[in-house]
Formats: C-alpha cells, structure tokens, sequence
C-alpha cells in the first residue's frame, strides 16, 4: 500500500492568532465554508498538512492552529515521546483530569468564532485528533460550531477505569453539548479503531448515552486478522493509517467525514 497522503507549508498563510489569553500560529488555506482541524500529537505534521489539503480541495476553508510541536516537521519516535512529556505537565491541556474544563478549548472556540465570521456557511467544523480529539466536543459549546469531530479522542490519558469514561469535557460543557443537540440540531461524528487502547471504547459509551442518537461512531475493525491487516497499534483513522490507493475503511471514514461536514456547514444542508 502507499504511504497516507502528505503534504508541507506551502501556500499556507501564517498569522498570530489571540483567544481566551492565548496566541498561538494558526495556517490558514482554501475558500468555501470554515473547518478548524486541531493537530494530532506531535503536532503539525506533513501527515496532519495532507489531511488539510484534502480538505481545501474539498471546497472548505482550512485553520490549523498550531498550539505544539514545530509546523511541518516529520514525525519521529523522540520527537512524540518528548512532545508528550511536554503536554503532560502543561496547564492549558490537563492531560490526566476527569470532569475537566482545559484552557486549550476556550482558544479553539475563539478561533471557531473567528472562522465562522468570515467564511459562508451556517458555521463551522472542528476536528480533533488523537490527544486533541475531545477538544473538538469541548469547542462546540460556541453556537457557530456546527460540526465537531471527534476522530480517536486520547484526552484524558485513559491510565484508569474513570479516565477511560471520561467525555473529554466537563459536566458543565457537556450539559450545553447535549442542550444544543435538542435544540440546535447539533450532531456530533466519532471515529476510532476498534482495538485501541489509546482511545477506549469506553468513551465512546459514555457519549452514546449522553448524546443518543446526535453521535454517529464510525468504528473501524482492528481485530487481529481483520480484512484490512491494520496492526495492533492501528490509531491514526484520518492521517497516519490512511490509504488512498487502494482504498481503505479509514479512506471511506475520511468520505464520511467530509460528507458530514457539507451537510451541516452548507447554506443549504
């Protein structure tokens, strides 16, 4: 199989964003309606920068804010294990708190708001990966986030059975999420493997219950011997373990995932 899709900075405009105390650069790119896609540890990668891509093809207008790592650099087994031990002491993400509020999210919402006020559209889509997965859920707590997606979410490490449950977001946030599913048409979009451990099922329960039929799971099989061969480590839905040729169930999850970004993004649904 090839390699997941790639790409570098070009072409992308880079500029100091402020929100909620915090600055961080953000590379923007595309015409269309806005989607904010959060990186993945170790940060933005050429992996993450091939997903932006395919998203500024698709007709989207695309933010990367850029709050860890180097933009662009390649990701490598120190550079994760040390970006890691970085974020885990880091006040802004909480990394091991239940029932938490992080910093992290109250700048991404500002960004959302940004985005939103500038692009056409109904509002905007976040995307969280990995580490910053639940973000994405946290950040819909703003009325112009109209789709969050939530692909592998890892936030709060799962080291315990309550981490393991935990939504990623306060009670307080998760109560306006839910409120908004009633009242605001909101649906969110989940995606994970089926055997990783990095991002537990259990998570993904405890959601379904909170927010019923508003969260659809894409749930992609990892099972020893499954028909796709993804190994035990399988993580990466959108970037790493990808494939465009042929095509793979993390491929087809990126179509769904662009399809539900038209539907509730576009003047028209």
């Amino acid at each position: 199989m090839t390699a997941a899709p790639s790409s570098d900075l070009a072409g992308w405009r880079r500029a100091p964003f402020t929100g909620a105390g915090l600055t961080f650069d953000c590379f923007e790119k595309g015409a269309g309606p806005g989607v904010v896609l959060i990186p993945e540890i170790p940060g933005l990668t050429p992996e993450v920068l091939g997903l932006g891509e395919h998203l500024v093809a698709e007709g989207f207008t695309v933010v990367i804010p850029s709050p860890f790592g180097t933009p662009g650099r390649p990701e490598t087994m120190g550079y994760t294990l040390g970006m890691v031990a970085r974020l885990c002491v880091s006040k802004e993400f909480r990394c091991f708190a239940a029932n938490a509020e992080r910093p992290i999210t109250k700048y991404l919402g500002a960004v959302a708001n940004d985005l939103a006020a500038r692009t056409p559209g109904r509002g905007v889509g976040v995307i969280g990966m990995c580490f910053t997965g639940g973000f994405a859920l946290a950040a819909a707590v703003e009325d112009a986030v109209k789709a969050p997606v939530l692909s592998q979410p890892s936030t709060p490490f799962p080291v315990s059975a309550r981490l393991r449950r935990d939504p990623g977001l306060s009670d307080a946030e998760l109560d306006v999420v839910k409120e908004r599913t009633r009242t605001d048409g909101l649906c969110v979009l989940g995606m994970r493997f089926s055997h990783d451990r990095m991002s537990p099922s259990e998570r993904f329960t405890t959601l379904r219950a909170q927010l019923g039929d508003a969260f659809e799971v894409i749930e992609l099989d990892s099972a020893p011997g499954n028909p796709e061969r993804y190994g035990r480590s399988a993580h990466a839905v959108l970037t790493r373990d990808l494939r465009e040729d042929p095509p793979n169930t993390a491929f087809h999850a990126r179509a769904r995932m662009v399809e539900f970004l038209r539907q509730h993004l576009t003047a028209t649904g």
